[in-house]
């Protein structure tokens, strides 16, 4: 059995670092406050709407702190990626704004509406088929073929620290608004954002709990958590939530988030859509499924907010309009 591989974690200080690169590049997402979800769990929750981020998610943080690091060989080489869509469009976004060429390998069931992101960044798309082939495999092989950076959508250094800037804004706005945050909620996939929030939110204020919520089928954090190592979930799971079907935490993003989480909760599709219809209805705000999960835990009372300050973060608004349509006339 090969040992595992020992890799470098960022800290806090390549967070601030990333912040200064995506000054002027990234979004500075407000905080949104709603008296009607104050009153429903009993104390104060900020919300961190992040649909609102360049590409539509926070994956363009990420994307841009590594792109935008590219030498300029790398640049002429070109980029390589794979992701169900949010990463996909962040990684077309960055590369745009570098000026070099990105190649996304999507899942041939991708959200129309992310590949079409992808495109409109001026992305070339290849599909693959979820269940039948790897990703992973596809996107090593056309980088080789072509000589281009293949990019992870959370296993990478630097995509983490990128991640992470959302949490030093979280903290930061809270403390102008008089807040001190008890803890903060964040869905997961491979774990990077919760990761580099973790990072963030851990070193400016200690005290704050981080915590981590996954759809029920695609629990993998609860799991490996509670295993103290990374294990995967039951394979063939479906779910709404397809910026989350990740098989499994990343290698990089579990040793940080072992650390720093306190909590790992899950939802079941039921309470995305409906987590997804109350944003829509109270928020105005149109969130993708796997962007509403800490929203649907907070709201199906899986997350204990009161007398309490709660960070939420809305990750993405990615979603495909027939299936948003679906889950506001209530069948789903």
């Amino acid at each position: 059995m090969n040992a595992p591989v020992a890799h470098i974690l960022p800290t806090f200080a390549d967070v601030e670092d990333a912040a200064k690169r995506l000054a002027g590049k990234a979004i500075e997402t407000p905080l949104i406050e709603s008296q009607a979800l104050n009153e429903r769990v009993g104390g104060r929750v900020l919300l961190k709407p992040e649909m609102l981020q360049v590409s539509g998610s926070f994956k363009f943080r990420g994307a841009y702190n590594r792109i935008s690091r590219f030498s300029e060989d790398e640049k002429q080489r070109g980029v390589v990626a794979y992701s169900s869509g949010n990463h996909a469009q962040g990684v077309a976004a960055a590369a745009k704004l570098v000026g070099t060429r990105a190649l996304i390998v999507m899942p041939h069931d991708a959200p129309q509406v992310k590949v079409d992101g992808v495109k409109a960044f001026g992305g070339e798309v290849r599909l693959y088929d979820r269940w039948n082939e790897s990703r992973e495999a596809i996107g090593a092989e056309i980088a080789a073929e072509r000589g281009s950076v293949l990019v992870p959508p959370f296993d990478d250094f630097y995509v983490i620290a990128g991640q992470g800037t959302t949490g030093i804004e979280l903290v930061t706005q809270a403390r102008a608004e008089g807040a001190e945050l008890d803890a903060v909620y964040c869905g997961a996939s491979g774990g990077g954002v919760v990761a580099g929030i973790g990072l963030a939110v851990k070193a400016l204020s200690p005290k704050t709990a981080m915590g981590v919520v996954e759809p029920e089928v695609y629990n993998d954090h609860v799991l490996s958590l509670k295993a103290g190592e990374r294990v995967t979930h039951s394979p063939g799971a479906q779910s709404i939530c397809d910026a989350l079907m990740s098989p499994m935490p990343g290698e990089i993003t579990f040793p940080i988030n072992r650390t720093l989480l306190s909590e790992a909760l899950t939802v079941s599709e039921a309470e995305v859509a409906e987590a997804m219809r109350w944003a829509f209805r109270w928020l105005k705000l149109v969130v993708e499924p796997g962007g509403a999960v800490s929203l649907a835990a907070l709201l199906a009372g899986k997350i204990d907010a009161k007398g309490k300050t709660v960070g939420i973060v809305l990750t993405g608004g990615n979603v495909d309009p027939a299936l948003f349509s679906q889950v506001l006339a209530g069948d789903i």
